[in-house]
């Protein structure tokens, strides 16, 4: 039997740093949005920056979010954002909470990330090493996007990772405190200014050979190397994105057995215990239709 999850609003889903709609026939949100549009949804990714600011990249956000509004003839969308994706779609929303149904962060540094802590406390500012950093991070994700055959974006990779770190998103979430928990590790409200808000995120756990097939997934190796350089949420991290740090609005769930990238299926092992991550998508747009939204 075929499951209904078409939501009254589109879903847009917001790529985050480095991110793309599709490159040939592989999507950024892979196997994704097939799945959501065989469920009934309408399903749109809009082009981002790959590498800059939350408010850059949530300008050209609303500004896709015109675009949708204009051609499809409705009134509000859904936003779902992973990781930096996320941030976007809650400055979407704070900014203009009139065109935007609800936001979803999927393992979304809604309190930063340590990670990004530490690639910043490795670059000196005005250094050497900080400019040739940013300037193969800028070429890179300029070529992502001749390669995903749509416009250039402006890049600006120092302003990404500033942006990403626990003091650049803490001085976003002041400016922009919508649906933030009220303590670590709580839930936020589910709706402000009339906006729902949702989270989910995934951490790694057991070992390597615990990990089955995925310990021949080069992604989810890399994953697990980073996660050693969390101090704060050591051993509750996705190897990116803190577990507590992910929490936004309403969090259906935040231990999910997934490392950051398989939270959008990009693994090349296509196994993991206990998830589907594609199913955690099918799943919420109904939770959203459910919703009336």
């Amino acid at each position: 039997m075929q499951r209904n999850a078409q939501t009254h609003y589109p879903i847009l889903l917001v790529h985050g740093l480095f991110g793309f709609d599709k490159i040939g026939p592989f999507e950024h949100f892979h196997d994704i949005r097939p799945a959501l549009l065989g469920a009934g949804a309408r399903v749109f990714v809009p082009h981002l920056s790959a590498s800059h600011s939350n408010e850059a990249r949530g300008e050209q956000l609303l500004a896709q979010i015109q675009r949708v509004l204009d051609g499809t003839g409705v009134k509000k969308v859904n936003l779902i954002g992973h990781s930096q994706g996320a941030l976007a779609a809650r400055y979407a929303a704070a900014v203009n909470p009139r065109v935007v149904a609800s936001v979803t962060s999927v393992s979304g540094p809604n309190h930063g990330s340590e990670l990004a802590d530490c690639l910043r406390n490795a670059l000196t500012p005005g250094r050497l090493p900080e400019q040739v950093a940013e300037t193969i991070a800028s070429l890179f994700a300029d070529f992502l996007s001749v390669l995903s055959g749509k416009p250039e974006m402006p890049q600006n990779a120092v302003a990404a990772l500033n942006a990403l770190t626990t003091e650049g998103v803490a001085a976003f979430n002041r400016k922009y405190p919508q649906g933030l928990p009220d303590t670590w590790g709580g839930m936020g409200r589910e709706v402000v200014a009339g906006v729902r808000y949702f989270s989910w995120s995934g951490t790694v756990q057991g070992n390597l050979i615990e990990a089955g097939r995925n310990a021949l997934d080069p992604l989810h190796i890399f994953s697990r190397a980073l996660s050693r350089y969390f101090t704060k949420e050591i051993d509750q991290n996705d190897g990116m994105v803190g577990r507590y740090s992910s929490h936004l609005g309403k969090v259906i769930r935040s231990d999910y057995p997934m490392d950051h990238l398989y939270a959008i299926n990009q693994t090349a092992g296509r196994v993991s215990k206990g998830v589907d991550p594609v199913e955690l998508y099918v799943q919420h747009a109904q939770r959203l239709r459910k919703a009336g939204v």
